[in-house]
């Protein structure tokens, strides 16, 4: 049977939102042997995230508006041949050799499982997703600060609100979706605060002629804050946070082109909540540990170099959706489909692939809304003065509770040049977390004023983590066995 070490499954595909989902259900119907891994017990990822059935709400689907096309892919897959292994939690993913991988996981709702589980495939296709950037400031630690995307998980899978009256603050498209649901769940939201503004987007007018459908979610997002009396705050930021035990108020600055505040410019807002986030983060740990090559996006991020076939610079990996830089769902769902065709001609000896007119309406629509996306991250890009929001006294590393003051002094005292080297003298990024939440911000600190290198720029992962999940000793134990 697939998945055993004398046969193993043509393809492992690792994450189960729209990339996952997509990639899985094309490559069954084109007759390969798929094993679709995701950590949760639902399908759907980040963005299609809903209650669980044992909740009984009445429409799940109520706060998104793509259900329909998330419910013809999970349909897709219920009648489709691939082996869905939810509750596993890839910790990692081995070379056997030059033919063959194995996708180790924990299995469980938190990868306490009872033992370890190997899946060996001839390929895979990571489809791992992104996760939020938060950029600190004062009285970002205190409770009722948020992820402006974990507001929005809360409520599509908890059905519930972080408080009453909530501020959406940050840079990114995902502001308005988030303050859209929660104002309809019936949150009082006083204020968007985009850093960045929206005229951006007027420099790249073929990306916005070519991609209607953006235009579109965005008029839908914008006619929902009007309704409710949403008031737009655009080139300005939350500066800072007011309160003793929770959130009970922030400041709103303007903010200059470099993302600097302008002196005289703040102003306080009562809220009990703050939902924040300034974009997101390709996940690339399991791919840049087997040696796969990142490239810079036009935001300052990093993401897997990619061919045109979606293929990694290490033959065998394949990636689709976020990991590969950030876009949305739609266009994650071309790329995994894209990537399924590519590795289904791989195994089947077809070099260079077919070139059907499938294949080529996929790359055309891919093209298409990449070119949004790099509009996008362009047009929301951190400026390098956000760290003037800093204080010395703020914390940075919230995990091990580094605060500016001791990262600057690691860089103008003790010589520290990269993040890296903060990390070593200050033990920032060296928590729960392992630096997902503090790294961009420790990285900016110790370049200098967040310069950024140049965009596209080509080279291995500074950081290849061996494991990406907490892993008990007694799993990698087992591996000897």
């Amino acid at each position: 049977m697939p998945g055993s070490p004398s046969e193993p499954y043509d393809l492992a595909v690792i994450g189960a939102g729209p990339a996952g989902l997509a990639g899985a259900t094309a490559a069954a119907r084109l007759g390969l042997t798929v094993a679709l891994l995701d950590a949760s017990t639902q399908t759907g990822g980040q963005f299609f995230r809903h209650p669980d059935p044992a909740m009984k709400a009445a429409r799940p689907g109520a706060l998104h508006h793509d259900w329909s096309a998330f419910a013809a892919l999970r349909r897709r897959l219920e009648s489709s041949d691939v082996t869905h292994l939810a509750g596993h939690h890839v910790w990692t993913v081995a070379r056997e050799d030059e033919r063959l991988w194995t996708v180790h996981a924990l299995t469980g709702a938190d990868g306490d499982g009872e033992r370890p589980v190997r899946i060996p495939a001839r390929t895979v296709l990571f489809a791992t997703g992104a996760h939020e950037r938060q950029l600190p400031f004062p009285g970002w630690t205190l409770p009722g600060v948020v992820g402006a995307g974990g507001a929005q998980a809360m409520l599509k899978s908890g059905l519930v609100l972080p408080g009453s009256r909530i501020v959406v603050a940050g840079s990114g498209p995902l502001l308005l979706a988030v303050a859209a649901s929660l104002a309809a769940a019936g949150a009082r939201v006083p204020a968007v605060v985009e850093a960045s503004g929206y005229l951006g987007y007027a420099r790249h007018p073929r990306a916005l002629a070519t991609n209607p459908h953006k235009l579109l979610e965005a008029a839908v997002h914008g006619s929902a804050l009007l309704r409710h009396r949403v008031r737009p705050h655009p080139r300005s930021a939350v500066t800072e946070v007011h309160g003793t035990d929770r959130v009970e108020a922030v400041t709103v600055s303007r903010l200059d082109r470099q993302w600097r505040p302008v002196p005289g410019t703040g102003r306080r807002i009562a809220c009990d909540a703050l939902a924040v986030g300034h974009g997101l983060i390709p996940q690339t740990e399991l791919a840049t540990a087997l040696g796969c090559a990142i490239r810079r996006t036009p935001d300052g991020t990093h993401a897997l170099l990619l061919d045109d076939l979606q293929e990694t610079t290490v033959p065998g990996l394949w990636a689709a959706g976020e990991s590969g830089g950030i876009g949305g769902w739609q266009l994650a769902r071309v790329e995994g489909e894209l990537a399924a065709f590519a590795v289904a001609d791989r195994l089947r000896g077809r070099t260079p692939p077919a070139a059907g007119p499938h294949l080529r309406a996929l790359r055309r629509r891919r093209a298409r809304m990449r070119a949004f996306a790099d509009a996008m991250a362009t047009a929301h890009a951190p400026g390098p003065g956000w760290t003037d929001w800093l204080r010395d006294d703020t914390d940075v590393c919230r995990c091990e509770e580094v605060t500016a003051g001791r990262v600057r002094e690691a860089v103008t005292d003790l010589g520290a040049r990269d993040a890296r080297t903060v990390k070593l003298l200050t033990r920032a990024g060296m928590g729960w977390c392992q630096g997902r939440m503090c790294a961009t911000a420790v990285a900016c600190l110790a370049s200098g004023a967040g310069e950024r290198p140049e965009e596209g720029a080509v080279a291995p992962s500074a950081e290849r983590r061996p494991l990406a999940v907490p892993v008990p000793l007694s799993a990698l134990g087992d591996q000897g066995e």
